[in-house]
């Protein structure tokens, strides 16, 4: 594997935050969670992604959540005590967070955003973020993640609505 070193992998290092650094190759037709699973040895449920939102307030907010989990963006704003909240434009997600799409992770941004994790990161010892690059991942025990960037924890998926009900 190729010496890397992000800004997420730096900031865990300087507060004494352990993680294992993950990779998978982009050259796949279709990066998906199931191939990225398969390409880390590691299960699909413990991957988390990293969204980059803004409420009506103009304010920047982080939410991570599975990455087979939808976000919804009513708990979302609820969370974060906002009218409402909307994702940002991908091409701001440089300029917001310091990292480029499928590369963000919720450690190291440009500034400490408030940051919520989805609920059911606390039934793992160790979740999946990005590491702050694309094709890198990084496992950190779910409390140093909240730690390191200040996170909470809430509800924040989507309800699926089966048509059996």
């Amino acid at each position: 594997m190729k010496k890397v070193k992000t800004n997420a992998m730096r900031l865990l290092e300087d507060q004494n935050i352990p993680y294992e650094l993950l990779s998978f190759s982009l050259k796949a037709d279709a990066i998906t969670p199931e191939y990225i699973a398969e390409e880390i040895g590691k299960e699909v449920e413990r991957i988390f992604k990293t969204i980059v939102t803004v409420g009506t307030s103009g304010n920047h907010y982080v939410f991570c959540l599975q990455i087979i989990e939808e976000l919804d963006l009513k708990k979302a704003a609820k969370a974060a005590g906002e009218k409402s909240i909307s994702l940002i434009d991908q091409r701001d997600l440089l300029k917001v967070a310091g990292y480029e799409k499928g590369g963000c992770s919720p450690v190291g941004m440009k500034k400490l955003y408030r940051t919520f994790y989805d609920a059911h990161a606390l039934s793992f010892d160790r979740i999946i973020v990005s590491a702050g690059k694309r094709g890198y991942q990084i496992e950190v025990p779910v409390e140093g993640l909240l730690k390191a960037t200040e996170g909470q924890t809430s509800d924040l998926l989507m309800e699926t609505k089966s048509i059996f009900r």
